[in-house]
């Protein structure tokens, strides 16, 4: 009996050990990073950047692979329902993200995630630099002279994009007509070449097109003006719409994700790079180039940040009539 007892006691020590070392060796294979977006987008530009330090900071790399459809639910969706050990994460827009459950797209919440948030850029209001609208105040009248005539394009239904002329829309009533497309590149082409009036997508799609002269930009959705360098400054929505006060800054929050039920140690050595990252030259400078602002949000500060957020994007969206679920269903406050 001592015997077995004694070699059942080895087997266990040995079990747990090795459970142990296979724990502390992570990483000790690349990670699949996946990014539910098209290439060259916001989501995209930051996810491989803050992959690449972030693997370099880890010793291992950081493999993208991009998987659209329905608004970034389907590579989230993917993410989700794979394997929770720490080789499979998700890069995303976190604006897009909170919507997903009331829009019925994803079948979770940020409760089930866990976050890094590295970068923000703001929803910009624009239009085609030949444009009859010259300020805000033009097209806001345009709106409200020409309902629901006025075209604008956005990424589709529940992205950031459309958050964006929503956000708008709430503080300031009227009607567009809403021309989705399968992601910010094609919305942005489409008001350049003239197939829609306005987008309300992101500064870091539209800065280069923005102080070329190709783009008009009519106001951003944050408290203060934006000053590009070596190009024009954009006035606050606030100087026109003083009542978005509680609902800007708005934009995307881009940063990386892994469903809850990772283990522990993974989660740490996640941390560090995250943290690493934030630090590294490249990614600073990759910040710097495209117009992002650093936010730096490791996974505690980030909980506060996703429910704030979600407070706001949620109730925009029931509030335009486009979800499929209540935020209430989700115990989601209104944002005051």
């Amino acid at each position: 009996m001592k015997n077995r007892i004694k070699k059942a006691l080895t087997f266990l020590m040995t079990f747990i050990i090795a459970s142990v070392v296979a724990l502390a060796a992570y990483p000790d294979r690349d990670i699949n990073l996946k990014v539910p977006y098209n290439p060259g987008g916001s989501t995209d530009l930051t996810g491989r950047a803050l992959g690449e330090s972030m693997g370099k900071a880890l010793g291992v790399n950081f493999i993208v692979t991009n998987t659209p459809g329905a608004g970034g639910a389907t590579g989230s969706a993917q993410i989700y329902n794979g394997p929770k050990d720490g080789y499979n994460v998700l890069a995303n827009g976190m604006m897009a993200f909170v919507g997903m459950p009331v829009m019925d797209t994803l079948k979770t919440t940020i409760d089930e995630w866990e976050f890094w948030l590295a970068t923000f850029t703001p929803n910009v209001v624009v239009v085609r630099a030949d444009s009859p609208y010259k300020t805000v105040e033009d097209l806001l009248k345009g709106f409200k002279d020409n309902p629901g005539k006025i075209t604008v394009g956005t990424a589709g239904p529940g992205t950031g994009g459309h958050v964006g002329i929503e956000v708008l829309r709430s503080g300031s009533p009227f009607e567009y007509k809403h021309v989705p497309y399968p992601g910010g590149s094609a919305a942005i082409t489409a008001c350049l070449s003239g197939e829609v009036e306005v987008t309300t997508q992101l500064l870091v799609e539209m800065e280069d097109m923005i102080k070329a002269g190709k783009l008009r930009a009519l106001a951003a959705l944050t408290p203060d003006d934006i000053v590009i360098k070596d190009g024009p400054v954009i006035p606050s929505i606030l100087k026109s719409v003083p009542g978005l006060k509680a609902s800007v800054p708005m934009g995307e929050t881009t940063g990386f994700a892994v469903p809850k039920g990772v283990p522990a140690e993974a989660l740490a050595k996640l941390d560090e790079a995250f943290e690493k990252a934030l630090k590294d030259k490249a990614f600073l400078d990759f910040c710097a180039s495209k117009g992002f602002i650093v936010v730096g949000l490791g996974r505690g500060p980030a909980v506060p940040y996703m429910q704030s957020l979600a407070s706001v994007v949620t109730w925009i969206l029931q509030d335009a009539g486009v979800t499929k679920k209540s935020p209430e269903e989700f115990k989601i406050p209104r944002v005051k």
